[in-house]
């Protein structure tokens, strides 16, 4: 049997196949990406189908998948937990920069809050750690709005594991977002971690950015399932760890149908040992 749900922090339980906001966006996560109403209908049918676990990022557009969360979805059904994340700054579709000042951090939070229309942002996630600011200085400045009652709980995206060990030295960390899938497990001693002390492990590229319908396993273990190699990814992150959430993103309704159909496939002894044992290409970063 594998864990459908999981408990962010005590109290938000949540099914644990999400959905991921990214795709939502234009190439590079920059700008809209079509016709807005495509993406409402998405989202309002992810929720349909039962998913309650919606991630976001204030960058992706930048703030275009915030806003059309809240189209979609405001007022939030009751168990939706949306989660956000900041920490990065976009000047292009391929410019990223790290920004961890705790004015910034908190400047930010306050702008997803009234993109998202929220009082209080579920879970709220670090999206890089800033090497030039402490990390005491932006993990304080996340706590500091926890006890405003802005953020409810805190997460960290794409650590180590010695990164995670000092922040919990800090304060409470309920999720981590690092790059994990079938074909990139460099993050194992990490989820081995997030086991053992009961935090939420949200893999990106779940899906192997695309790289898994040309793996033989996988695509072997899906044909004798009948379902696609990105099913099997899926199902695999299920079964591999009930901390595991995978938030797979999409914009279109048909992908999205089959990403949700993944929940309901189930891996034998034999598929797992054979999606274990043999070496695999790393995805390509984000």
């Amino acid at each position: 049997m594998i864990e459908e749900t999981f408990t962010f922090g005590g109290d938000l339980t949540v099914r644990r196949l999400g959905y991921g906001t990214a795709q939502l966006t234009g190439p590079g996560y920059w700008g809209p990406r079509g016709d807005a109403r495509d993406a409402v209908a998405v989202l309002r049918r992810a929720v349909e189908r039962g998913v309650t676990l919606i991630d976001t990022a204030d960058n992706y557009g930048p703030s275009v998948a915030e806003e059309l969360v809240a189209q979609a979805l405001h007022p939030y059904p009751a168990g939706l937990l949306v989660a956000t994340k900041g920490g990065v700054v976009r000047t292009s579709d391929h410019a990223w920069h790290v920004d961890g000042r705790p004015e910034r951090l908190r400047a930010m939070c306050e702008a997803s809050l009234r993109r998202l229309r929220l009082e209080a942002i579920d879970l709220y996630q670090l999206h890089r750690l800033d090497p030039e600011v402490p990390l005491a200085e932006q993990l304080g400045a996340l706590a500091e709005l926890r006890a405003e009652g802005k953020i409810r709980h805190i997460g960290l995206d794409t650590v180590t594991v010695e990164e995670l060990e000092a922040a919990l030295e800090l304060t409470d960390i309920v999720s981590v977002q690092n790059r994990y899938n079938l074909l990139d497990r460099a993050s194992e001693p990490l989820v081995a971690l997030c086991e053992a002390r009961g935090i939420a492990f949200l893999p990106w590229f779940p899906l192997g950015n695309g790289a898994l319908t040309a793996d033989p396993v996988c695509t072997s273990v899906a044909a004798a399932h009948g379902v696609t190699p990105g099913q099997v990814a899926l199902a695999w992150l299920l079964h591999r760890s009930p901390v595991l959430c995978p938030t797979p993103g999409t914009g279109s309704l048909a992908h999205l149908e089959q990403n949700l159909d993944a929940a309901a496939v189930r891996l034998s002894e034999a598929d797992l040992e054979a999606l274990a044992v043999r070496p695999a290409p790393s995805a390509p970063p984000a």
